[in-house]
């Protein structure tokens, strides 16, 4: 997802956020008992997330449109890394691919392009990750961005709002 200006950021920023809840709730026993989920010692991780949400709203400042820094594989995998920890104490592996809803899209669409070329030797998109696609397509940058973000936030907040029902 680190091929466009801020693609990676808020998308990472809003599952942080939706992981500091979850695990805060479930490390509280007053939440957890509420929410009907089961209590688990781990309520301090959520600021070690939160840390994270800090040093990625830093850096986005210095990321978005046209970018001075660029995040590189050794940021965004190890970002995906603590997403992945975070649902594995939290107990939300299944709920992991909703919150980050963005980076499953951006996956799925390169296992499609290269099988699709493989097997059938035609291309489903343009270019891919998916990204791409739309800037082939003549789509401004921003715009591109901006509809992930929201496509992330709203992804985000639906899994919150699962919690109760989980």
């Amino acid at each position: 997802t680190d091929g466009l200006d801020g693609l990676a950021t808020v998308p990472s920023i809003t599952a942080l956020t939706t992981f500091s809840i979850i695990i805060y709730a479930t490390g509280n026993i007053n939440i957890s008992s509420y929410l009907l989920i089961p209590h688990y010692n781990i309520g301090e991780v959520a600021i070690v997330a939160s840390a994270l949400m800090g040093a990625l709203t830093g850096f986005l400042c210095y990321n978005c449109h046209p970018a001075e820094v660029f995040m590189g594989d050794s940021g965004s995998l190890t970002i995906g890394a603590f997403l992945a920890y975070l649902a594995l104490i939290s107990k939300s592996e299944i709920l992991l691919l909703l919150i980050g809803s963005i980076f499953v899209i951006e996956t799925l669409s390169v296992i499609l392009q290269v099988g699709s070329y493989k097997i059938r030797k035609k291309r489903v998109f343009l270019m891919a990750p998916i990204h791409h696609h739309f800037e082939m397509k003549k789509w401004a940058e921003n715009k591109i961005i901006v509809r992930f973000w929201i496509i992330a936030v709203l992804s985000n907040l639906i899994s919150l709002m699962s919690l109760k029902i989980r």
